[in-house]
């Protein structure tokens, strides 16, 4: 099961959430909508290359990350977007494009949007296209502690 890694770390940290289960969905705005989740309080995990480096940026599933506002809030030369044979094997129990925004899992920064941090809680694909997961946005940032929370949208 793909979020069993997810659940031992939230378990492990006394993290309270809610595990929703949905049809088979691949957007993040299908998710949502699958899940009855706003979407732009679902969150979506983008994996870029910073200075050619792997790392997440965090945005509302209803929003795309403006590569030149991470690239000037992270303070790097270059931001792209990864392909999926960049990131493929840095998340092996996950699903491709079903990673969840907990970088320090897998070694990867991790990059919010600030939008999110206002909301009260946060809700991510838990490692697969059937299944995420909510919890409070203060137990997320403590945990996943993201290196930066700026405008990574338009």
């Amino acid at each position: 099961m793909p979020a069993a890694r997810l659940r031992e770390y939230l378990d492990a940290n006394g993290v309270k959430y809610v595990t929703i289960r949905h049809s088979l969905a691949y957007t993040a705005q299908e998710v949502a909508a699958s899940a009855h989740v706003r979407g732009k309080d679902m969150a979506k995990t983008v994996i870029v290359k910073l200075d050619g480096q792997l790392a997440m940026a965090v945005v509302p599933a209803s929003q795309r990350v403006d590569l030149a506002r991470l690239r000037d809030a992270a303070g790097v030369k270059t931001a792209e977007l990864a392909t999926e044979q960049e990131f493929r094997d840095a998340f092996p129990e996950c699903e491709v494009g079903a990673m969840p925004p907990f970088g320090n899992l897998y070694a990867m920064h991790v990059f919010v949007e600030q939008k999110l941090a206002a909301d009260q809680e946060i809700a991510f694909n838990a490692g697969s296209h059937t299944e995420l997961i909510r919890l409070s946005y203060a137990d997320f940032e403590r945990l996943a502690k993201p290196k930066l929370k700026a405008a990574l949208t338009r």
